[in-house]
Order: C-alpha cells, then sequence, then structure tokens
C-alpha cells in the first residue's frame, strides 16, 4: 500500500509567496516565448534540416540576448542545465586551465555551498588548498584580504557580486582591478544579482542564474576573452555543456532577462522600500531578533532577520499557515538541519532565520500584512516551546 502524500497548507483566500530566489514565478513573456519555441525550436540544433536550421536561429538569438543582458559578448556565453552544473564547470574548467600557476583557489567565506564544495573539490586534486577569506558582520569581505589571499600558486580566485541569503553587496570591482594585476582570474557568482541589479564589469568569469530573474532553470556562464579554460569531462560536440541546452528554456530565459532589465529600476525603487519597511518594523516589533546583511549597500530585494529560542523551520512552517512562503537559511540544506554557513561566518545570530526575496511585482500590502502577522507567529511558536 503506497505511502499518502503530506497534506498541503491549509487552503485560503490569498496566499502570497516571498522567497522566490533562484526559482522565481515563469514572467508571461518568457512562458509565451517558451511555448511557441516548442512549436518552432523543437529540433535538434546540431543538425543540418530546415527545422534544426530554425532551432539553432532561436538559440543564437537567445544566446545574443542574453549576452546583452549580461553585458558580453555572444561569444563569451556559454549555456548550461543549471546554475549549480554552471558553477561547478567553470570553476573545474578555469583550474584546470590554470593548473601551471598552481592548485589553490581563493574563496569568500559566505559563497554558495555549491562552489566551497567545487573549490575543495579541485584543490584537493591538484594537491592544493582552498584559502577561506572570512567576512565582516554585514558579510562583506575585506578587498585588501582577498588579494593578500591570493598569493603564488592560486589557480582562481572566487567572489560573489552579493550575497543571496542576507543580500550584501561584495567589493567585487577592487578585486577584480587587484587581480587581474597580479594574473589571477576573478570567478564571480551573479546568481542572486542578474536581472536585480547593474553588474558593471564583474569578473572575468560570471556565472548567472536564469531562475532567479523570472526565466526557467539555466545557469549562463560569460568568460572574457583571455581567460584560461581547459574542460576536464569527456570529449562532446558542445565543448562547454555537454549534451547542449533546450532550446525553448534558453529562448524563454533570454525573454525574461531583457523584461527584468526593462523594469529594473521601477523594480528595484519598489522592492528597496518594502525592504527597508520590513527591516524597521521586525527590528521594532518582534523581540530578541537580528536583522543581518548591510542596510545599505544591499540587494533591493532581500531581507533576513533571525529570531532567538527558535528555530527557522517552525517559523517557516507557522507562516505557510498564514499564507505565507518563506525561506530560512537555517539549514544548508532541505535534509540537514545546520547552521547557515553564511550566518556563523558572519558571526550573527543562527537560530530562527527567516529570509524574504521579494518577486518584482510584489504588493505592498501583502508585505505590511505580514509584518503584522509576524509578531504573534514567532510569539506563538515560541509559546509552543516553552521559550
Amino acid at each position: 500500500m503506497s505511502t499518502p502524500p503530506p497534506e498541503a497548507p491549509a487552503a485560503r483566500s490569498h496566499r502570497v509567496v516571498l522567497d522566490v530566489a533562484g526559482h522565481a514565478r515563469l514572467h508571461p513573456a518568457a512562458r509565451t516565448a517558451f511555448l511557441e519555441a516548442l512549436d518552432q525550436g523543437w529540433a535538434d540544433p546540431r543538425r543540418l534540416f530546415a527545422e534544426a536550421r530554425r532551432a539553432r536561429l532561436l538559440l543564437d538569438d537567445a544566446r545574443e540576448a542574453l549576452a546583452s543582458g549580461l553585458g558580453a559578448r555572444p561569444d563569451e556565453v556559454d549555456l548550461v542545465p543549471s546554475h549549480t552544473l554552471a558553477l561547478h564547470g567553470a570553476l573545474r574548467a578555469v583550474a584546470r586551465g590554470r593548473r601551471r600557476a598552481g592548485s589553490d583557489v581563493v574563496v569568500g567565506a559566505v559563497e554558495r555551498a555549491a562552489l566551497h564544495h567545487a573549490a575543495h573539490f579541485v584543490a584537493v586534486r591538484g594537491e592544493g588548498r582552498v584559502r577561506t577569506v572570512e567576512v565582516d558582520p554585514h558579510g562583506r569581505v575585506d578587498a585588501g584580504a582577498m588579494v593578500a589571499a591570493a598569493g603564488p600558486g592560486t589557480a582562481v580566485a572566487v567572489l560573489q557580486h552579493a550575497n543571496g541569503e542576507v543580500g550584501t553587496l561584495q567589493p567585487v570591482g577592487e578585486v577584480q582591478d587587484a587581480l587581474r594585476a597580479a594574473g589571477v582570474p576573478l570567478l564571480v557568482d551573479v546568481g542572486a544579482s542578474a536581472g536585480h541589479v547593474d553588474l558593471g564589469g564583474a569578473g572575468d568569469v560570471r556565472v548567472a542564474d536564469a531562475g532567479d530573474w523570472g526565466g526557467p532553470p539555466l545557469g549562463v556562464v560569460l568568460t572574457r576573452a583571455g581567460v584560461r579554460r581547459s574542460p576536464d569531462w569527456p570529449e562532446d560536440d558542445d565543448r562547454w555543456s555537454p549534451g547542449g541546452v533546450h532550446v525553448p528554456v534558453a529562448l524563454a530565459a533570454a525573454v525574461a532577462l531583457q523584461e527584468a532589465s526593462a523594469a529594473r529600476e521601477a523594480a528595484d525603487a519598489h522592492r528597496r522600500a518594502l525592504v527597508d519597511v520590513v527591516r524597521r518594523r521586525v527590528a521594532a516589533e518582534v523581540p530578541d531578533v537580528q536583522v543581518v546583511g548591510h542596510p545599505v549597500e544591499r540587494l533591493p530585494h532581500v531581507v533576513t532577520f533571525s529570531c532567538l529560542y527558535v528555530e527557522g523551520e517552525a517559523i517557516v512552517e507557522r507562516l505557510d499557515r498564514e499564507g505565507f512562503g518563506v525561506g530560512s537559511g537555517s539549514a544548508c540544506t532541505s535534509s540537514a538541519l545546520e547552521p547557515s554557513h553564511v550566518l556563523a561566518a558572519m558571526g550573527a545570530l543562527t537560530q530562527g532565520n527567516v529570509r524574504l526575496s521579494l518577486p518584482p511585482d510584489v504588493d505592498a500590502a501583502d508585505v505590511h500584512r505580514f509584518c503584522d502577522v509576524l509578531p504573534r507567529a514567532v510569539a506563538d511558536v515560541r509559546a509552543a516551546i516553552g521559550a
């Protein structure tokens, strides 16, 4: 007899998802492009018959649009089926291309777990080591410390453009200028930033996540001319993404980025004001709480706070019953109840963490209603455990 599926949250007249990091709702224009491409771009773009050539044209158009939206040339763009695969592959390829220079990898302490794992993998394989650069209480690395860590024997340095868990922007430009003078390439994870803020010239290699800006899951790797990369996987027609990507996915990702870029200025002002509301009201209305991340130099749509005495998962479940979908940085994975390595590196409270990543069209009334509900929700969770 099969086990019945878990019960869904109680039906409510109005549910609000306030955490869309990495998995935003597909933009309507991207959905339209995806469906049209299912009809027009279904064929294998590597073949030569008419339908395949049409698919190839759509794929080239998608690559060109993504390059334009991310500040690169089309020939610098590689498309990978997921952001995590793109991060792993980019770091492995650059490290292998630079293996004569050394096998050490420099990483900021608050990088994604995927990058910490990849850095350890390539360093151990090359008998090198991972040099981890600590952060200040806002989650920001010191540029001088990052550059100093990239000494002799460094294959590559890794620094996120902004932290997707607490929103803090990193000093990418300052680090990049110094590392270029030293001849060390900088890989920049723009997964939490692309489509939301101006990236400037961030990174000799940059890796973006289409799922974060309202596209379908797709990793985008931009590699500047002159950066040495060498794949460490079996040879394939597509050197950087074996097997290639689904043409409708690529086209939908490109359309979503165009839409996000066109609306970015308005979305920035709208969400930044609401994040300010959340930061202010949470600090004032919830006892024993810590609002983390830089208050000014941050992404416009991310806010995180931690509540003493309770677990983040308990608050998330309690808010879900109230009709709010939020995240928690209190676990590195959904199955491992471990403190967030980001919060721990910041010296911040790791208990009772709640993360919001607001969609561009978030309703201000919903955010205010969330702030109204939150104090009682936290109090109820605390009361249930006698805290």
